[in-house]
């Protein structure tokens, strides 16, 4: 076994400082998923433990390692141990089907793949599917499977020495989409880290809470309150799934802090019979994010949960734009229920037109960044990397504006932008489903573009009532141009009891447009 080294001062990762925490009143608790409790000191036992585990696996500095994890502890700790050994992480997510997560993990060269059994059945099959099958680890029993904290039990918890990664070095990989067999990874560097760990020491309102993990740690909204959470030294709570009476449970009995949620778990959480105003006293900070929320929801969050909700910004390819505080809420500016915030700190923005020319505040235009919380590029990906990155800056790919006081609005994603109209103009699906929320009885609504033969793309609206026949779609029709004008109408609307969801909770608009047969 190597000897512990302890890193320079300009060495430190956010690891150090999440054992610093770990280092002071080592009985309280780190992790949390119901029953299984990890204490401090248990949980830096367990990290170096499963670290030494992994170089038994034959694990080297600069290897790419697979995570196909679930909710609970023990996946969180073996997200750290790599990092913990100098090893790259690759986030394989559960919903593509077992051809995609074969090619994400053969494009991203993984020597080994660490899954929690719950998904046995479609990591055992990864191998098979590959050119250069990955040594297969599992978080548990799953037969004919190394078991990994089988092994990590019979090591000493002495942290294994690891170089520090180079500052230019993939650090994170998410996948983020792409075309069948050809993934999107987007590689986040040791930046977006020291960023984090920035924002938890100029932020009081993170540091020493109760903070809930309620989507995918394997994805970037779960990982960042994961990481930010243990830095501070917060206990972290994790949701294995989300269920709105199970989590509204979980919210008062761990006595949750601070928590973030997408919009539709924020709009179930809301309708559901339990949530009532006053039940929450412990929570001080509530933060929807993954996609911009509709403001008569937030109003009504807030009313519920108290003066204590706030927005975050952000995608894989760049983890952190834009934050709206809960102060920020203010009567004299009711349309910053709309905002998504202002540029956090090290992230710049500009609006920019078709031509790539930037536009003055209050003109409509895609989004595009640059900054510590940008990716390095996409991962073994040089084309796809040239296309998205120009001179440091990333072009997002979500359309917006900027007012005069710098607070950022989004309207659309550009792939989600309706095409319509004698003149083709652009309708913006964000605008026409915001509006759709203040209408009565629809608790969730998402805008699509259809085929139409003589204007290219028509309005379809789907929209979750509490019957399927809660709304009279003649009126919503009425309603979206009397507001928005003409060119918002839809052409039809279909009623459901509930919108499908993807796995980390956005509304699934691809199998929206399924159901369409488009």
């Amino acid at each position: 076994m190597q000897e512990t080294q302890v890193p320079s001062p300009d060495e430190r990762t956010y690891l150090d400082h999440i054992l610093e925490a770990w280092g002071r009143d080592q009985e309280a608790e780190a992790l949390v998923q119901g029953t299984v409790r990890y204490s401090r000191a248990e949980a830096r036992d367990a990290l170096f433990r499963i670290g030494n585990a992994l170089r038994a696996e034959g694990l080297k500095p600069g290897d790419a390692v697979g995570l196909f994890l679930a909710n609970r502890p023990e996946g969180v700790l073996a997200q750290l141990a790599v990092h913990l050994i100098g090893c790259h992480v690759v986030f394989l997510p559960p919903e593509p089907g077992r051809g995609e997560l074969a090619a994400l993990a053969g494009q991203a060269e993984v020597r080994a793949i660490v899954f929690d059994p719950v998904f046995a059945s479609h990591a055992t099959a990864l191998p098979g599917l590959m050119e250069r099958p990955p040594r297969l680890l599992s978080l548990g029993p799953v037969e004919g499977t190394a078991d990994l904290l089988a092994a990590a039990r019979e090591l000493p918890a002495e942290r294994p020495a690891a170089p520090a990664l180079a500052a230019d070095e993939p650090v994170t990989v998410f996948y983020t989409g792409g075309t069948l067999g050809n993934p999107k990874l987007a590689a986040q560097g040791r930046a977006l880290y020291d960023r984090m760990v920035d924002a938890v020491r100029n932020a009081p309102w993170m540091r020493g809470r109760r903070a809930l993990a309620a989507t995918l740690i394997t994805h970037g909204s779960g990982h960042l309150v994961s990481v930010q959470g243990l830095v501070s030294g917060a206990t972290v709570v994790l949701l294995p799934a989300f269920e709105a009476g199970h989590a509204l449970t979980v919210l008062r009995e761990e006595r949750i802090n601070s928590a973030m949620f997408v919009p539709p778990m924020l709009y179930e959480l809301l309708d559901h019979p339990d949530c009532r105003p006053g039940d929450f006293p412990h929570l001080e900070s509530l933060f929807v994010g993954g996609a911009a929320s509709a403001p008569e929801r937030l109003r009504q969050a807030c009313t519920v949960f108290g003066p204590v909700i706030g927005q975050g910004y952000g995608q894989s390819e760049a983890l952190g734009i834009s934050v709206m505080m809960p102060e920020e809420y203010v009567d004299e500016h009711p349309e910053r229920w709309a905002s998504v915030g202002r540029a956090i700190d090290g992230v710049e923005v500009e609006i920019r037109d078709e031509d790539g020319t930037a536009l003055p505040d209050g003109q409509t235009g895609e989004l595009h960044v640059r900054g510590e919380t940008r990716m390095l590029g996409y991962y073994r990906d040089p084309e796809r990397t040239a296309a998205a990155l120009h001179d440091g800056w990333l072009a997002t790919g979500d359309v917006g504006y900027r007012d005069a006081d710098g607070f950022l609005y989004l309207v659309d994603r550009a792939k989600d932008i309706i095409v319509t109209g004698r003149t083709s103009d652009n309708v913006y699906s964000k605008v026409l489903e915001d509006f759709l929320l203040t209408l009565d009885g629809v608790r969730n609504a998402a805008a699509v573009g259809v085929p139409d033969e003589r204007y290219g793309e028509a309005v379809h609206v789907f929209l979750a009532t509490d019957k399927d026949d809660a709304v009279d779609p003649a009126a919503v029709s009425a309603a979206a141009v009397a507001e928005l004008g003409e060119l918002y109408e839809p052409r039809a609307v279909t009623q459901l009891r509930s919108l499908p969801v993807t796995r980390i909770g956005k509304v699934d608009k691809k199998a929206l447009r399924a159901m369409l047969g488009s």
